[in-house]
């Protein structure tokens, strides 16, 4: 299974005191010599953390796969277009949320997304949708013309050992079953830590994994590139 290191939380660091360090790009430089399979950033309308220049710099820098979360607007489109990651994922996005919420939700916004992922395509950007277990909405995302989802985890991830979280983890088996059945390449991702990460690791329709604040977290105690290899070691990477 593959790993994407999320960096957000290393430019939250930075702009906790408007600092230049720790810096983005040589964090995801060291993480993808660790063995770390792409790099994900979310670019959100507030520039909480990641900025423009960081997008530029890390297109020059990453030569794995650089994936780009964002909210389905015309602002994003437009710095999508420029920047040319390899992959955008669309996520919704709330101005007072800590992190992101939930899933997109597809089915109730066709119109809007469809022209936005065959505009992303022409211009030869994969599109992702981070999408929750709706098995509706699932088949929505497909319908609108990607080939990749990445199923919210974070239900099952804030859940203790026991009955719901074996419940939350069915739905996520569902999800990945149903999305790699009708053609999808299905990724997992939100608050997988080097604990609950095993179950999911299990699930063999799930491709690859974004995990971010948990190898931040180990990163501050024992290094990025430790981080890297204990969570790449927990893939079976």
């Amino acid at each position: 299974m593959r790993l994407a290191v999320n960096i957000d939380h290393f430019a939250t660091l930075r702009q906790a005191r408007k600092a230049t360090e720790p810096e983005p790009v040589l964090v995801a430089l060291l993480a993808e010599q660790a063995g770390a399979h792409g790099i994900v950033c979310h670019i959100r309308a507030d520039r909480r953390h990641i900025k423009e220049r960081d997008l530029r710099l890390l297109r020059d820098a990453v030569k794995t796969k650089l994936n780009v979360e964002m909210a389905a607007t015309n602002e994003m489109k437009r710095i999508a277009l420029e920047i040319r990651p390899d992959v955008v994922s669309l996520v919704p996005e709330r101005p007072e949320e800590l992190t992101t919420e939930g899933g997109l939700k597809v089915a109730a916004n066709r119109k809007g997304l469809g022209p936005h992922v065959k505009a992303l395509g022409k211009a030869g950007i994969r599109t992702s949708i981070f999408i929750d277990t709706n098995l509706e909405e699932i088949k929505a995302a497909r319908e609108i013309g990607v080939d990749l989802i990445e199923i919210n985890t974070g239900q099952y991830a804030d859940l203790r050992e026991g009955p719901a979280r074996e419940k939350a983890l069915e739905a996520v088996r569902r999800a990945a079953e149903f999305g790699h059945k009708i053609g999808l390449e299905v990724h997992g991702g939100h608050g997988l830590d080097y604990r609950n990460v095993g179950p999911i690791v299990a699930i063999p329709e799930i491709a690859e994994l974004s995990i971010g604040f948990s190898i931040v977290a180990r990163a501050a105690v024992v290094g990025i590139e430790r981080a890297v290899l204990d969570m790449l070691a927990l893939l079976g990477t």
